[in-house]
């Protein structure tokens, strides 16, 4: 049986629970169970490599220990057991500074975690359904990599605005072209479900790793912070599947409640690739955290500005930003000025309407720029649809490879009918708008409604005259004969 059939068999026997109440409980009810198990695939690595081993899980807690037999608990029995006993356990779980950090990345996932299904049998039956997944399988690990991005989808749609997939292609394409390198500091500040830090995994796996102590160093160089309980869990499971071991560094958290004087030299990083919320508004107090030029309560403006102060010099950046924050005035000016004093913003993409439909309309940029030097032009790309396409859909999603021309661009640029450069005077001398349109493409610009108008009258009032001369011909063409 496949794995998308075997997903679709565990969310139709979720939907018939009365505990279970739309998407995102689903999500959140299947998010659970499959870190347990994912979890209790990697122990079984670990017990292999090292006698020595203690799960930081009680031994009777285990997934091994009461879900692997699919003639164990069912019925009430199972339900008592997750609610008083599983639950009840993990979320309060107890450590001292020696433990295994493991230990509190369960406890973190299930602090703000819930068992919503009320009915102990058909809680049995997706437990046997999760069963049939071979997580120390090679094969079902790459193809349940598919499936997750799924069900990543499938959260989306049930979230609010602000809150959506990033396309896979993006993030794969920012990854690529900032390029972390191994031994890099790799943080993303708002990190989701984590497919910017899973691509940057695969990056770096594919390009730098080449022995047992590069993927050493890889454990320790990815971090991310989530404000969000969900998508904390669906990341903490994500950077598992994708190797992580001990995915301690991904935290439920909110990067922007740190006053940013208190972030040291040791909080900087090297590279950050991220799609910070936007069109939504943080909390009251939040934006009391910086300084006061820079205070607005838009999300996305202040993690650029936290971006910025996170970064070391010569640290590299990719961040998607929607179009207000390109043409934006007031306090977007002013971190627009911040921004290309004191990184120099190298490139713009540009993408088309219909990116991230359809959980936003909203049109969005990939900025990337380096700190510590200020910017002198900016190139900028134009990001077309593929042939045939008048926009994108969850049929027709955006695929890495339409990127192949910027990619051989990026190191040989050009300008052409979709790239252009701007010089850094020109964009200050329009008070930091961003916001500047191709030139090398004719517009389908109208005109002016009020030259147009005249135009149209002037036309009729020519028409009318020669039909009145056309009539006066006939007349006397009549006349003569």
């Amino acid at each position: 049986m496949s794995l998308d059939t075997t997903i679709k068999g565990i969310q139709d026997i979720m939907r018939k629970d009365a505990g279970v109440d739309g998407d995102a409980q689903r999500i959140s009810q299947l998010g659970w169970m499959l870190f347990l198990k994912i979890f209790d695939a990697r122990e079984e690595e670990y017990e292999l490599e090292d006698d020595e081993y203690v799960s930081p899980i009680p031994e009777k807690l285990r997934w091994k220990s009461w879900a692997a037999d699919p003639e164990g608990i069912t019925g009430d029995s199972l339900l008592d057991f997750i609610n008083d006993k599983l639950f009840r356990t993990l979320k309060n779980l107890s450590f001292d500074e020696n433990s295994d950090p493991r230990g509190f990345v369960v406890r973190d996932v299930f602090e703000d975690s819930y068992n919503y299904m009320k009915n102990g049998t058909l809680i049995r039956q997706v437990i046997n359904r999760i069963n049939e997944i071979d997580f120390t399988s090679s094969k079902d690990l790459h193809t349940f990599g598919s499936i997750y991005e799924k069900i990543l989808k499938d959260l989306q749609s049930a979230g609010n605005a602000g809150e959506f997939y990033t396309p896979r292609a993006v993030t794969q394409f920012m990854v690529d072209m900032v390029d972390p390198k191994l031994g890099e500091k790799v943080l993303d500040p708002a990190c989701g479900t984590g497919g910017f830090l899973t691509s940057t995994i695969e990056h770096i796996r594919e390009k730098y790793v080449n022995s047992v102590e590069d993927h050493r160093i890889l454990q320790e160089s990815i971090s991310g912070v989530e404000k969000k309980q969900l998508p904390h869990l669906l990341c903490v499971t994500n950077v598992l599947l994708h190797g992580i071991e001990v995915p301690s560094r991904i935290r439920h958290d909110n990067t922007l409640a740190r006053p940013l004087r208190d972030y040291t030299q040791k909080d900087r990083v090297d590279v950050i690739v991220t799609n910070p919320p936007f069109g939504g508004m943080e909390e009251d107090g939040i934006e009391t955290s910086f300084p006061a030029n820079f205070q607005t309560r838009e999300t996305a403006d202040l993690f650029l500005v936290l971006i910025m102060h996170l970064l070391k010099d010569g640290g590299r950046c990719g961040i998607v930003l929607p179009d207000g924050t390109l043409f934006g005035e007031g306090v977007k000016t002013r971190i627009k000025e911040k921004l290309l004093q004191e990184c120099n913003l190298h490139t713009i993409v540009r993408l088309p309407n219909g990116v991230f439909s359809p959980y936003t309309g909203i049109k969005t940029n990939l900025l990337f720029f380096t700190k510590g030097e200020p910017t002198k032009e900016i190139w900028y790309y134009e990001h077309p649809y593929p042939a045939g396409y008048r926009s994108y859909s969850k049929t027709k999603p955006m695929r890495i490879e339409e990127f192949a021309p910027e990619k051989a661009w990026w190191d040989n640029r050009t300008e052409s009918e979709f790239a252009w450069k701007v010089k850094v005077e020109d964009v200050i001398a329009s008070n930091y708008n961003l916001d500047i349109k191709n030139p090398n493409t004719v517009e389908n610009d109208h005109g002016d409604p009020e030259e147009l108008l005249e135009k149209y009258k002037s036309l009729l009032n020519e028409i009318s005259k020669v039909r009145q001369e056309l009539k006066e011909e006939l007349i006397n063409s009549l006349n003569h004969n």
